[in-house]
């Protein structure tokens, strides 16, 4: 069997496969517990007794929410330090693979089915051009894939954000006058959002509701505000998430310009599936689309929102088998 795994700073995916099938899977929240070794030994221990004796597991890949170096991951949002030789003792593993969680999209986004996909730009793709995976979540992963060789581990989403409207410059401002240095995923994670919410909030162009003020106290904020915006249009909430959709469109193009990636534009990431109507409604892709004279080239550049919740965890399982 193999051991495949997709983690990240809000949920883990951990899953038992046998020639390609899932025999044994299970979704744990990451923040209930202290060390990752902790969740594998409670997923094994479940495994076991579901299975009926331990499972007798050849290789493991773990797709995780942070840079791999020298086997070694320090997880971006958790507390958690994670060593493929610590790991491979501890559990009798003889091949632990570690790699970014991001890539692991990477590698699983080239195995899902048409169905798995939304198409916001269908463009002119071409045979071995590069492509970009790409998505926000806790939050924010960019992997750069060329044809024919394996994606490019990177943390692209702590690259300076570059605002491309005076709004954007204004919530730049903001952003900078409370923490100094604004990264994209100070902007485009799920703490971005809040963060967007409370810049429009401040500067009084929209009255806040009691009742969506008083949800944002006992909720997680960037899924209170998407509800509000989606399902009642509060225009505070809806001024907030449009903000979040456009800063989303213009970076997700940018990285598109750095690859001229005719290859597609992946976006995937836990929000982009919540907001799906939101992202196909225009927004997105005008500002994607906004590039100047570059803007013929963007244009041609295919763009999906990758709807599977699966896709790390299958792509970790074919890094597995690389």
């Amino acid at each position: 069997m193999l051991l495949a795994g997709d983690i990240g700073g809000t949920k883990a995916l951990l899953a038992l496969l046998s020639d390609g099938h899932s025999e044994f899977e299970r979704r744990y929240a990451s923040r209930d517990f202290g060390e990752f070794d902790s969740l594998v030994g409670r997923f094994l221990e479940e495994a076991g007794a579901a299975l009926c004796s331990a499972p007798r597991i050849e290789a493991a890949c773990f797709g995780i929410a942070g840079p791999v170096e020298d086997g070694r991951v320090r997880v971006t949002n958790l507390p958690w330090v994670i060593d493929g030789c610590g790991l491979s003792a501890r559990f009798g593993l003889e091949h632990v693979r570690l790699i970014n969680d991001f890539v692991a999209t990477a590698w699983g986004v080239g195995l899902l089915a048409p169905g798995d996909f939304v198409t916001l730009q269908a463009g002119e793709p071409a045979a071995r051009a590069p492509r970009v995976v790409l998505g926000a979540g806790t939050g924010l992963g960019v992997t750069y894939v060329a044809h024919g060789l394996e994606p490019i581990p990177g943390e692209g989403g702590h690259a300076s954000f570059a605002p491309a409207t005076e709004e954007q410059l204004a919530l730049w401002r903001h952003l900078h006058a409370r923490g100094g240095r604004v990264t994209l995923e100070h902007v485009l994670s799920g703490a971005g959002l809040a963060r967007i919410y409370e810049f429009l909030r401040d500067r009084v162009e929209f009255a806040e509701s009691a009742e969506l003020r008083a949800a944002l106290r006992s909720a997680d904020p960037a899924a209170v505000i998407s509800r509000y915006a989606m399902e009642r249009a509060d225009p505070l909430a809806t001024a907030a998430l449009d903000l979040f959709i456009r800063c989303y469109g213009a970076a997700a193009g940018d990285h598109a310009l750095n690859v001229m990636a005719r290859g597609g534009v992946f976006i995937a990431g836990g929000i982009a599936r919540k907001i799906l109507p939101r992202l196909r409604a225009g927004g997105f892709m005008a500002a994607f689309n906004d590039k100047g004279e570059f803007s013929r080239h963007v244009r041609r550049v295919p763009v999906h929102v990758v709807t599977s919740e699966r896709v790390g965890l299958i792509g970790a399982a074919a890094a597995a088998q690389a």
